[in-house]
């Protein structure tokens, strides 16, 4: 389950009365959402920058269709234009594409420019297209308007391009712009290169349906398919259009058949063929596949249920494959990224092992040789290998629990160093020699910044300090407040306080709560943003509290771990412990109190209203109601099969307590969710009226599981609100 989250939250803000003009201070529920009568508060954007292959920092300018490249000299900042012509809007409309395309494809093109790439590729009118700078021109590579390409993605060598029709794989000649067909048989149910939905959705990423990769050389590409024909298929009816706008999905529900997944190489020429399966006997995921700078082919495997993960390397026939990490956990076991390679033919792995991620070093006979990083605190992401000086560039939140800072630290585990200074959530792009990085920034109290500095993390030059947007400035800002709150075993949990402009610690007010309160995805995030809403209630005198739970707040996976098999209880216990806290501090009216959630949210609200009496009021958004009913890979992650932990599903399930609510719920649901199935709000509504519970509805024709659209969102919002002054 991915998370629809209300992330970052702002500190220096504040918002106001119902429907007020900003001339006051106060916003408007209009001024946020309003299809016509919204206002913009955005920061300025960054300037974009980046490093070249050759060192140079490059920065990049878009206007009028035309893309605009200069060196920057990091010494003086002088900059220097590059003789590139990069007007992509004149190629475009010289190739015959209509003057509204070819503006839309010239922005996106733009962003994507960098000097030493001359080939890019874009689709229009159901074709795939190249816009070539070398050349000066854009040019058409395929001429099948009735079938469209997607997924297209250059060889390294740049000369080919693959890309999916249907469900099969095909290779486009550069050059020629000849088209190959590299597998056959694609169907509903046989993918050839494409994720199958649960694949898409928790292993490779939303939106991401690509399931082929290039080998080094160009010469070929490694593939999964996937068998399709046991999985369910799950029907949304598309009632809000006619003829109906069915959606069928083959959707695997916990404890379902999943897809049957082979790993295959093709070559430029189509010759196929098959890697042994190594598990023949046990039910599989293939959760990565890549391969080695020398062009060994790498895939990782988990078990089902997730308790293990292997990673394997193949052979030089690419059949055979040996087990070169294996890793295991008491509960789950994480999907972790492909090793760093080093020259010597060892690598830098990524593992949970110790319940925090950290950093390994092995041999080139794959065995264990340095424990690098180790604590109580994680590894957030690996920017690369300094071998020139024998460190590892990384990220990591030992400093600050809900953020991140910049480190370095010797191959031989030795020598670490904090390079960033600034507390808050750093994005850093180093130099390919790993001499400079660039650093855009910002905290809770602090907006984007971004600058240069040198490898020992000395600031060069402040580039960008975007500062508070100028629609913001005469706003009255909500005072917010960072806390840890230990729980009853003395973990610390991490929150964030809104308090109206005039708070009065003598006063009782009604708290607004948000939380998300699914494994690893915090709401606590020490970081700008531009959502406003909590500081409108702030303004309309609520206290708006966020609370991470400790499965939550991604302080290590065994922080975690403890939920395995009973979604919902724990969760519920540390919600609970926030709340005495809360109660402890004597402003809070804790008959008033509303609880906010969608998607886990929406689970973890509805569960909370259902199996305790501390909430008056439950927003409940998009709701997972019996775990059961929701997908395979996420569901058995952290609940394993239905089938072997009966007690834990329904000791998690909304639809077993609805007997128990206690409260009133606002539900939230599009009618068109292909993540979160409808059937989750029907099957609890359905168990509401038996039990003669109360409850409030809010349906989102056509909407999937983010509800998307000026006047849907307006709408969802304004029912919201008025819920919340009519209800708490």
């Amino acid at each position: 389950m991915k998370k629809i989250i209300k992330s970052g939250l702002l500190a220096l803000l504040s918002a106001s009365t119902a429907m007020a003009a900003a001339d006051d201070g106060k916003l408007s529920l209009e001024m946020l959402y309003h299809p016509l009568k919204k206002e913009k508060f955005e920061p300025r954007p960054l300037t974009r920058l980046s490093w070249d292959q050759q060192n140079r920092l490059i920065e990049s300018e878009m206007k009028d269709g035309v893309v605009k490249l200069s060196v920057v000299n990091t010494n003086t900042w002088e900059k220097q234009v590059l003789t590139v012509d990069g007007n992509i809007l004149r190629y475009l409309k010289a190739a015959g594409i209509d003057d509204k395309s070819a503006q839309s494809l010239a922005e996106k093109l733009g962003q994507q420019v960098q000097p030493e790439v001359k080939s890019y590729l874009f689709s229009y009118k159901n074709d795939l297209w190249l816009l070539d700078l070398q050349n000066a021109r854009a040019r058409e590579l395929t001429h099948t308007p009735d079938q469209a390409e997607d997924e297209a993605i250059l060889s390294p060598d740049a000369k080919s391009v693959a890309y999916l029709k249907g469900n099969d794989l095909y290779l486009t000649d550069i050059a020629s712009a000849t088209e190959k067909r590299l597998t056959t048989g694609g169907s509903e149910t046989n993918l050839n290169g494409r994720l199958d939905w649960v694949y898409m959705e928790e292993i490779y990423g939303r939106g991401k349906l690509r399931a082929f990769w290039w080998a080094p050389d160009s010469q070929k590409l490694a593939f999964l398919n996937f068998d399709e024909s046991k999985v369910p298929v799950y029907t949304l009816s598309g009632d809000h259009a006619q003829p109906l706008k069915t959606n069928l999905t083959r959707y695997p529900k916990a404890g379902d058949p999943n897809p049957t997944v082979k790993l295959g190489i093709v070559d430029k020429d189509g010759k196929l063929s098959w890697t042994e399966n190594p598990y023949p006997e046990k039910e599989t995921l293939i959760v990565q596949v890549g391969w080695t700078p020398d062009g060994k082919l790498l895939a990782g495997w988990q078990d089902r249920v997730q308790t293990w993960l292997d990673l394997r390397l193949y052979d030089a026939n690419m059949q055979q494959s040996k087990v070169i990490v294996r890793e295991t956990s008491p509960a789950w076991t994480e999907r972790l990224p492909f090793p760093v390679f080093l020259k010597d033919g060892g690598f830098i792995w990524e593992s949970d092992r110790s319940g925090h991620r950290h950093l390994y070093r092995y041999d080139q006979h794959y065995q264990l040789q340095k424990v690098i990083t180790s604590g109580d605190w994680d590894v957030r992401s690996v920017y690369g290998v300094d071998e020139a000086r024998q460190r590892i560039l990384f990220s990591a939140n030992q400093r600050n629990p809900i953020g991140n800072d910049v480190y370095s630290v010797g191959l031989n585990g030795e020598g670490l160093q904090r390079l960033t200074q600034e507390k808050g959530t750093h994005n850093v792009r180093w130099n390919k020699t790993f001499s400079h990085f660039l650093d855009s920034w910002s905290s809770l109290k602090q907006t984007p910044k971004q600058a240069l500095f040198n490898d020992e993390g000395k600031q060069l030059r402040l580039i960008d300090d975007v500062g508070m947007p100028e629609k913001m400035r005469g706003l009255r800002l909500a005072k917010v407040t960072q806390q840890q709150i230990r729980a009853r075993d003395g973990f610390l949990l991490e929150s964030l306080l809104y308090l109206p402009p005039d708070f009065d610690p003598a006063k009782k007010y009604p708290v607004y709560q948000h939380l998300y309160a699914g494994p690893m995805a915090p709401q606590v995030n020490d970081r700008w943003s531009n959502d406003l809403y909590h500081h409108f209630l702030a303004q309309q005198g609520y206290v708006v509290w966020v609370l991470d739970n400790r499965s939550a707040s991604n302080k290590g996976v065994a922080s975690a771990w403890p939920i395995h098999k009973k979604l919902g209880q724990l969760e519920l216990q540390d919600q609970l412990d926030g709340l005495a806290w809360l109660r402890a501090q004597g402003w809070a009216d804790m008959d008033r109190i509303a609880l906010n959630g969608w998607s886990f949210g929406g689970y973890f609200t509805s569960y909370a209203m259902t199996h305790s009496k501390a909430w008056k009021i439950g927003f409940v958004g998009a709701p997972v109601t019996d775990w059961r009913l929701y997908d395979s890979v996420y569901t058995e992650r952290y609940m394993g099969l239905p089938q072997e932990n009966t007690s834990g599903y329904d000791r998690g399930s909304v639809l077993k307590a609805a007997k128990d609510l206690h409260g009133e719920i606002l539900i939230m649901h599009g009618t068109m969710d292909d993540n979160v199935h409808p059937q989750n709000t029907v099957m609890l509504i359905d168990e509401l009226i038996k039990d003669g519970k109360d409850y409030s509805l809010q349906l989102y024709p056509g909407a999937g599981h983010g509800p998307r659209g000026d006047w849907t969102i307006w709408s969802l919002q304004k029912a919201k609100w008025e819920f919340l002054q009519k209800k708490l």
